[in-house]
């Protein structure tokens, strides 16, 4: 993988990969690059790294502990590691970059 990435092709993986919600598509160091795209429900659980979201389409909601904000296409959401989150009422476009980076626990 060449370290350019775009939605569209990122996407167009994501697609031929028998029903996966999301791909890995860069790694470098302790930075991991991913492309998620849910269908209906977020399942996800919390990660032992920090990590951002950068919202590339649709919009529903985002809950991060007890806070419940909206969000769209162009936002940067930020979570920190083992924080309990997850998207919902998203829309059927919904589809976010994901990267995860640092020390397992996250930075302080």
């Amino acid at each position: 993988m060449n370290d350019r990435l775009t939605a569209e092709n990122a996407l167009n993986k994501l697609s031929n990969t028998a029903g996966k919600e999301f791909i890995t598509l860069l790694k470098h160091g302790s930075l991991k690059i991913e492309i998620y795209k849910p269908r209906k429900i977020d399942n996800q659980i919390p990660h032992s790294k920090n990590e951002i979201y950068v919202v590339i389409s649709g919009s529903g909601f985002f809950v991060k502990g007890d806070e419940r904000q909206p969000f769209k296409a162009g936002e940067i959401i930020f979570v920190p590691a083992f924080v309990q989150h997850h998207f919902e009422n998203f829309s059927e476009d919904f589809a976010t970059w994901v990267f995860f980076y640092g020390p397992e626990g996250g930075e302080k």
